[in-house]
C-alpha cells in the first residue's frame, strides 16, 4: 500500500487538525519532492506488489489530473502495481467540475472518496467547508455520469446544527444516489482548531455526546436496513465493496506514506514525516528523509493489533493472538474482555472477539481496557 499526503487546501474547515497549507505557492516544488521521496524509499516495503494507492490530505483533488498521473507513474517505476489495484482520490465537491472529472477519467484513478459531510447549506457554512449544497449533489452526478462506480462519500454527525430529521435526510440522499460505500464520523473537537476556539469563547455550542451516540445508532440501523455491512466502526459497504486500502490498514498490512506528516509501517517499526512543508521540501531536496522512527515492542504490536482489528466486523482473532504473541497473552486478553462480554459490549463466537452495537459507542474505552500492560 502507498499513501500520498497532499498538504494543500483552499481553506481550513473549522474542525480539521490535519496537516495542510492554504497556499499553493510551493505546489510544484512539493510535487518534485514527492517524486523524489518515492525514489528514496523504494526499498522500504519488503513486498513490491502494490494493491492500493491512496491520495489523501489535505485536498488531493486540488491537484491537476496530470500531477496525479505523474505520481502514479513514479510509483510504477519502483514498484509492481497490481492489475486489480485500487487507486483512491479524496476529493472536495467544489473541485469536481465537469472538465476536471473528465480529465480524471483519463487517469488511473478508479475510486473517489468525496467529502460531502452534509447536504444542508447552514451545516456547510458552520463547518467552513469550501463547497455549497448544490455542489454536494451535482458533483456526485458528474462523477457517476463519467462512469465512476466505486465511490465513497463522507458524512459527519453529532454536531449542534444537525437535527435527527436532517440526519435522516443526509443518509437518505446518499441512498438515493446509490452510493456503494459510506464513511461517517462523529464530530470531534481537536485541540487548537477553530472549532475548539469557538466553543471555548462561547461562539459555538459544545458537542453533545448523547446526540452523537443516538445519531450513530440511527446510522447503523438505517444503513444496515438498506443492505450495507458495517465492516468497520465508521465504514459501511454494500455488495462487499470494502475499501481495500483502509481494510489493509486495519488488518495490519505494511504501507509506505509519502509526503509531509505521512506515516509508514513495516511490521516492526512505525515512522512519520515532519509536518512542515518547507522543512520537508528542504530535506528531501538534500536527499535526507525528514522522519522519526519508533521501534515497536511485542506489547506495542499486540495492542496495535487489538486497536485496529477490534474496529472491524472481523474483530480480534484469538488464534492469531496465540500464534503471534503466545498463550499467556491470549489468556490475559480474554481476562480483560470478561467484563465487556458480560455487559454485552463485546461478543465472543469461537475464536473471534467483536464489538456489539452498544460496544461501538464506547469502542475507544474498550480497546484501551483490553490493552496488555507489563
Amino acid at each position: 500500500m502507498i499513501y500520498f499526503h497532499i498538504p494543500f487546501c483552499k481553506q481550513a474547515c473549522h474542525y480539521c487538525d490535519f496537516h495542510f497549507s492554504t497556499s499553493l505557492k510551493y505546489k510544484d516544488e512539493m510535487l518534485s519532492m514527492l517524486y523524489k521521496e518515492v525514489e528514496l524509499r523504494a526499498d522500504y516495503l519488503e513486498y513490491k506488489n502494490i494493491q492500493s494507492i491512496y491520495f489523501g490530505g489535505g485536498t488531493p483533488s486540488i491537484l491537476e489530473a496530470e500531477d496525479i498521473s505523474r505520481l502514479i507513474d513514479k510509483v510504477s517505476q519502483h514498484f509492481e502495481i497490481d492489475t486489480n489495484v485500487e487507486i483512491t482520490l479524496e476529493a472536495n465537491p467544489d473541485d469536481l467540475k465537469r472538465e476536471k472529472v473528465a480529465k480524471l477519467r483519463q487517469t488511473e484513478i478508479n475510486r473517489f472518496s468525496i467529502g460531502i459531510q452534509s447536504f444542508f447549506e447552514e451545516d456547510l457554512r458552520w463547518m467552513n467547508r469550501a463547497h455549497n449544497q448544490e455542489e454536494a449533489e451535482s458533483c456526485i452526478m458528474r462523477v457517476q455520469d463519467a462512469g465512476f462506480e466505486n465511490i465513497t462519500c463522507d458524512l459527519i454527525y453529532g454536531f449542534p446544527l444537525l437535527t435527527d430529521e436532517k440526519w435522516k435526510m443526509n443518509m437518505q440522499k446518499l441512498l438515493d444516489f446509490q452510493i456503494p460505500h459510506i464513511s461517517s464520523y462523529s464530530m470531534t473537537v481537536e485541540k487548537k482548531t477553530a472549532l475548539d476556539h469557538m466553543i471555548k469563547t462561547g461562539k459555538a455550542t459544545a458537542i453533545d455526546s448523547d446526540q452523537a451516540a443516538d445519531q450513530m445508532l440511527m446510522l447503523i440501523d438505517r444503513l444496515t436496513t438498506a443492505g450495507f455491512e458495517q465492516y468497520e466502526i465508521s465504514n459501511f459497504a454494500k455488495n462487499g465493496m470494502y475499501a481495500k486500502h483502509n481494510t489493509n490498514y486495519w488488518k495490519g498490512k505494511h504501507y509506505l506514506g509519502i509526503g509531509p506528516s505521512a506515516h509508514s509501517f513495516n511490521g516492526t517499526s512505525r515512522s512519520w514525516n515532519i509536518a512542515n512543508n518547507a522543512k520537508y521540501i528542504h530535506d528531501i531536496s538534500q536527499g535526507v528523509l525528514p522522519l522519526e522512527t519508533e521501534e515497536l515492542s511485542a506489547l506495542d504490536r499486540i495492542n496495535e493489533y487489538t486497536m485496529t482489528s477490534l474496529r472491524t466486523m472481523w474483530g480480534i482473532n484469538l488464534t492469531i493472538v496465540e500464534d503471534k504473541f503466545g498463550a499467556e497473552v491470549k489468556k490475559q486478553l480474554l481476562n480483560n474482555a470478561e467484563e465487556f462480554i458480560y455487559n454485552k459490549q463485546l461478543t465472543q463466537v469461537e475464536n473471534q472477539l467483536t464489538l456489539t452495537d452498544t460496544g461501538k459507542l464506547m469502542a475507544d474505552h474498550i480497546m484501551s481496557e483490553l490493552f496488555i500492560v507489563d
